[in-house]
Formats: C-alpha cells, structure tokens, sequence
C-alpha cells in the first residue's frame, strides 16, 4: 500500500529530524555565505533585489524538496536558464551547500540535503547548457 504524503514527510521527520525550522536555519545560512563568496556573489546580486521575498522562497523550495510538503509552486528551470554560470559555479553552489548542510545538520538531515541537492545541481547545469545549445555529455561539464 502506497503511503499518504503526511505518511511520507512523517518518515523523514523521523528519519532525518529535518523540520521547517532547520530549512529555515539552512536556507539562510547558506545564502548568506552565497552572498559573500566571490564567486557566487556577483551572480545573485545582480538579480536579486529583494532578499527576503527570495529567502522565502528558497525556503518553500526547501520544504518542498526535503519534505514534500508542496509549499514551492514554481519555474527553477526557467528562472535558471538565462543564468551566465558554468560548471565551476555548480562546484562551488554544492561545496557552500554541503558545507553549511554539515555544520548544521545531523548526519542524515545533511546526507538527505545534500543529495537532493546534487540532483538539483545537475539537472539545472543540463538544462542551462541545453538552452544555450549545449548537449552536453556524461561527465561532461557546462563550459
């Protein structure tokens, strides 16, 4: 029998101890390490104005993909595709990601994050390229 979407997000409350609280706590410490590395920072602050609106989101993103909560409605691709970044972003995007989910997180709130997280990485890295015209191939990194 398949489980209910309460029957889910209840199994990873319980196996991870990831609640809204500690989203919350993750989103904006990353993001605020985001906007003080050199790399990532010139990317975000040339198109985010308002901050709080987008931590939100980010929040609901979250939620949503940790948790299944449905919070996020939402485009990233789209919002993603215009992006000038290469795989050299995506490298760094993952390492601040995973370095904040570990100091925050227990070992399996950081483990759940992170490889959603990779997934994430991923497939915004292919669709970027793919919208520029890139195909890129298995091992094969947005240039």
């Amino acid at each position: 029998m398949q489980k209910t979407r309460e029957e889910q997000i209840a199994e990873i409350r319980q196996r991870t101890g990831i609640d809204e609280v500690l989203i919350r706590e993750l989103v904006f410490e990353f993001y605020r390490r985001i906007r003080q590395d050199d790399v990532l920072a010139p990317v975000f602050e040339e198109r985010i104005a308002d901050w709080d609106t987008h931590l939100e989101r980010m929040c609901a993103f979250w939620s949503s993909v940790a948790l299944m909560s449905g919070q996020y409605s939402g485009q990233p691709m789209q919002k993603h595709q215009p992006l000038p970044v290469t795989g050299a972003h995506f490298d760094r995007w993952l390492s601040l990601f995973e370095t904040t989910a570990k100091e925050l997180c227990s070992p399996p709130a950081a483990a759940h994050f992170i490889e959603r997280a990779q997934r994430i990485a991923e497939s915004l890295e292919l669709g970027i390229a793919a919208h520029k015209g890139v195909m890129l191939k298995r091992g094969e990194r947005l240039q």
